[in-house]
């Protein structure tokens, strides 16, 4: 993707209804992408744009232990990769997993022609 420009503008939150983290037991995240339409569940659920790659970026886990899970019935991606502090350890900063959900909301959508 680095040849495309990207809207300033445009997140992944501004496409999404919902954009949220959680638990999924104490050593997994889940992010939740509920889309407004079809169409930004088209630009989300695109491997070129949203992949295990850009994931383990933005969290600092490895590529291979994200799962994505596209229903594009619903307009949802699903994300689970490993916590990187287990829940409720001494080093544990959200023990919901409550605010994981931010540097995936905020990232910026590519501009199409």
């Amino acid at each position: 993707m680095s040849e495309e420009t990207f809207d300033a503008a445009v997140t992944v939150a501004d496409l999404a209804h919902e954009v949220r983290s959680k638990n999924a037991g104490p050593f997994w995240v889940t992010m939740e992408l509920f889309m407004h339409d079809s169409a930004g569940y088209r630009i989300v659920a695109d491997e070129a744009f949203l992949n295990e790659d850009v994931i383990a970026r933005l969290y600092h886990v490895d590529a291979g232990e994200i799962q994505f899970f596209r229903i594009p019935s619903l307009n949802i991606v699903k994300i689970s990769f490993p916590r990187t502090t287990p829940q409720g350890t001494l080093c544990d900063r959200d023990m919901h997993s409550g605010q994981q959900h931010v540097p995936l909301a905020q990232l910026r959508v590519p501009v199409t022609a």
